[in-house]
């Protein structure tokens, strides 16, 4: 009797247990159950500590009420332009009404999935490759809009949709490449020569504005030189009124200015003007005063010889004319000078060598350029 009794006791022990397990139930948070109560729906279970009824309620299915996150295998989507691509998807979603996600559809997920596909696919099948490529906001836009009114009677909030990958033909995407590489050689070529066109343009402006400071100082070099021998000439002119020179001074510089003239290894002919004997009988006449005690020798003029040369064939040969005789002319003070009679006679006019070929050149008078 004691063992039967003893037996009956742990029995009801566990029967005790066992209800009080199936009475108490604790709901973690952001959780929630669905109770049945003889296989119909009753309440739904929130998180936190509840109590059923044992052997008749029992809990059909835990929600997680949490956003979650699914990410769908590639897809392959035909595009307008009949261009096969494969598209990853990832959906973020969330269960509003437990009981609706149990009741309203079997599998919320796998409805999810199916319905992203064809809304995906109806939306690709409207745009291009370049568009589909570009669009991906437009896309996610359209998908969440559609996948949110679908879901919404199952009690699912579907918050973002995202297009984790779009993968082109492998045909398609070496065009891409080869496009993208030209796209980047033809700006590094652009950028190249508007580099080259901005270095012309400074080196021109540098240029430029090195030829206008050489010009402005050669400018006021000029205007600076001239200036100085505007201030020379004036000086000199100044100095000749001033000390009251004479034409003796006057024909000694111009004898002194005639080497100069004949310098220059070009000059193959020098004209001799006729101002030449003057100068010399004004340097005679200078020479003649400075004797000392106001007497000095007679001077004879100096001559300059004039090379005679032979006449050309047909051509009459002029004498020079005989040398007209020098007589003393007495001065005031008693001295004697050296001074010519008559006035000179006119130079007779030089001959010039006439050049191969037998052509006569025209007579040239001395004191006169020929023509060139």
């Amino acid at each position: 009797m004691k063992a039967t009794a003893v037996i009956v006791l742990v029995v009801l022990v566990l029967l005790v247990v066992v209800a009080l397990v199936k009475t108490v139930k604790v709901i973690p948070q952001a959780s929630a159950a669905i109770v049945e109560r003889f296989g119909r729906y009753t309440r739904t279970l929130h998180a936190g500590l509840n109590i059923l009824v044992p052997f008749i309620d029992r809990i059909r299915q835990m929600i997680d009420l949490r956003e979650q996150v699914v990410p769908f295998p590639p897809q392959p989507v035909i595009t307008e332009d009949n261009l096969v691509v494969q598209i990853d998807t990832v959906i973020y979603f969330q269960v509003t009404d437990p009981r609706a996600a149990t009741y309203e559809i079997a599998n919320y997920i796998q409805a999810i999935e199916q319905l992203t596909i064809t809304t995906l696919r109806n939306i690709i099948g409207g745009m291009d490759l370049e568009q589909t490529l570009t669009s991906r906001e437009e896309i996610n836009a359209g998908l969440r809009g559609v996948l949110d009114e679908a879901t919404g009677r199952w009690g699912i909030r579907v918050n973002r949709v995202e297009l984790k990958a779009i993968e082109p033909p492998p045909s398609i995407q070496d065009s891409m490449e080869k496009q993208m590489r030209a796209e980047r050689d033809k700006r590094a070529a652009i950028l190249t020569a508007e580099g080259h066109q901005r270095s012309q343009v400074l080196t021109a402006e540098g240029d430029k504005e090195a030829a206008v400071l050489r010009a402005e100082g050669e400018r006021q070099a000029a205007v600076i030189r001239a200036e100085g021998e505007a201030s020379a000439i004036a000086t000199v002119f100044e100095a000749i009124h001033t000390g009251e020179v004479d034409n003796k001074l006057l024909a000694y510089q111009y004898l002194q200015m005639l080497p100069k003239i004949a310098e220059g290894s070009s000059n193959k002919l020098w004209i001799l003007p006729s101002e030449v004997t003057r100068a010399l009988e004004g340097i005679g006449e200078a020479v003649g005063n400075l004797s000392p005690n106001g007497s000095g020798p007679t001077h004879r003029l100096p001559q300059i010889p004039v090379e005679e040369e032979p006449a050309w064939p047909g051509s009459a040969t002029q004498a020079p004319p005989p040398a007209t005789p020098l007589r003393k002319a007495g001065l005031g003070n008693g001295a004697s000078s050296t001074a010519p009679a008559t006035p000179p006679p006119a130079d007779p006019p030089r001959r010039i060598t006439p050049p191969a070929g037998g052509v006569e050149p025209p007579h040239i008078e001395r004191g006169h350029r020929p023509p060139r």
